[in-house]
């Protein structure tokens, strides 16, 4: 019988300061994670608070979600990418936690008709997790979402879990003098965490390294980070003009997301400055559309960019429950007709009708869904002379994929694949998250 009577900790606005005291000392499924909650829920508004951050770092969650209803509000974990259930409270309870959620957030209380958004830390045995939170009114009282940014779950380029061919592209890419990579990907595909990863890769007391933000995710030191605030004047433009005269060697620009940001990211790049960012784009190929789409010239995106990039993350199958079966005839047949020309320096397990696959059962370990962790999925292609002349004559986005394909890229459905036949992830999950090609 596990012991909640635990002391409450000191809590000041901007900061919940949580103690271990008498819980597990580590959460390791939802269903104990539920038990916690329901026995704390209704008793101790600061031990509800405490527990809820305790089960959400144990178990990786990217985001804690309150979803009002009429009757009730559901608390939901976003884990590996996909929202689980975790346990219903009533409204009396949801109210009081709801204020302490607002006054560590730095927002205001008595506004509960817009959104509002604020941050703060939780302290977790001596280590600051940081916490984004956002506030929107809904049809039955105010809905929160709680993006939870472990400094842990920042990670070097070789954790990256990159082919060993790529990881030798990013090397060589991130150590030019000059140049743009962009980084494209919806939103949750960990386009953060890559960039994070350049910097870490080429972080050294010879180069100033500079980001621009909004809002900044993770504190890295040694490295200048700012953060824009649009209500007071300050955005990504005007950020990255201030930034260009700050003497960098490396920028980093969070997102391009206007015609202004664009061309002064590009005339960074051209001017001896090393520039990483991300843009909202299907695939890597979609880059230099939606950079010329906001209305960048065509020959300053190709003289520029030195390498373009699309990412998806996908959930890694428990290596606890994965069973391992043989392709069926007509899987055998797909794979091999979109693994079969690959360039020489792709090294691939082999594929035949011996090879065997993995397949998501479910158990304790990974919540019973089958699958624990994740991983990314990459697609990439370099900018070198016949491209950049390819580029200047605006080719269609299928065109220039079919370009890049020609010359040796692997796309994200292939990378999957490859990582089928590993055995890290399902056919099943990769066609979830990427689609069929």
């Amino acid at each position: 019988m596990i012991n909640f009577t635990t002391p409450n900790p000191r809590k000041v606005s901007g900061e919940v300061q949580v103690s271990r005291l008498g819980y597990p000392e580590k959460i390791k499924n939802i269903p104990g994670f539920a038990k916690i909650i329901s026995q704390i829920s209704g008793q101790n508004i600061s031990e509800l608070l405490e527990a809820i951050f305790i089960g959400a770092v144990d178990l990786s969650s990217s985001d804690i979600h309150f979803e009002t209803e009429e009757d009730r509000v559901k608390i939901r974990l976003r884990i590996d990418g996909v929202l689980q259930d975790l346990i219903n409270i009533s409204r009396e309870d949801y109210r009081p936690l709801l204020s302490r959620l607002k006054l560590v957030s730095g927002i205001k209380l008595n506004i509960s008709d817009r959104p509002q958004d604020g941050r703060f830390s939780v302290v977790d045995n001596q280590k600051s997790i940081e916490v984004r939170s956002s506030t929107l009114p809904a049809e039955y009282g105010e809905s929160v979402v709680l993006r939870v940014l472990n400094s842990e779950d920042l990670i070097s380029l070789k954790q990256l879990g990159l082919r060993a061919d790529l990881l030798e592209i990013f090397h060589q890419e991130i150590t030019k003098p000059n140049g743009m990579i962009i980084v494209t990907g919806p939103t949750g595909s960990g386009k953060t965490t890559t960039l994070y990863a350049f910097l870490k890769e080429v972080q050294s007391s010879e180069i100033k390294i500079i980001t621009i933000e909004d809002p900044i995710e993770y504190r890295l030191e040694g490295i200048s980070q700012t953060q824009t605030n649009p209500a007071k004047g300050y955005d990504f433009a005007s950020g990255l003009r201030a930034i260009v005269r700050q003497d960098p060697d490396v920028i980093l620009v969070g997102e391009i997301r206007d015609l202004e940001t664009a061309e002064i990211a590009l005339q960074a790049a051209l001017t001896g400055h090393l520039v990483f960012s991300t843009l909202h784009a299907n695939d890597a190929a979609g880059t230099i559309a939606r950079l010329i789409d906001l209305g960048t010239n065509p020959p300053s995106v190709a003289a520029a960019i030195n390498s373009a990039v699309a990412q998806r993350l996908i959930r890694k199958v428990c290596q606890k429950c994965v069973e391992l079966k043989p392709i069926a005839t007509d899987l055998l047949e797909k794979m091999g007709r979109r693994l079969n020309k690959l360039p020489q320096n792709v090294k691939i397990p082999p594929l035949s009708k011996d090879s065997k696959i993995p397949f998501a059962n479910g158990c304790e370990d990974c919540n019973f869904t089958g699958y624990r962790g994740r991983l990314g999925v990459f697609e990439a292609f370099l900018v070198d002379e016949e491209m950049e002349r390819f580029i200047l004559k605006e080719p269609a986005t299928s065109d220039l994929k079919e370009k890049a394909i020609e010359k040796g890229m692997i796309t994200l459905y292939q990378d999957g694949l490859i990582r089928v036949l590993e055995g890290l992830t399902t056919i099943e999950e990769l066609e979830r998250v990427v689609g069929q090609e």
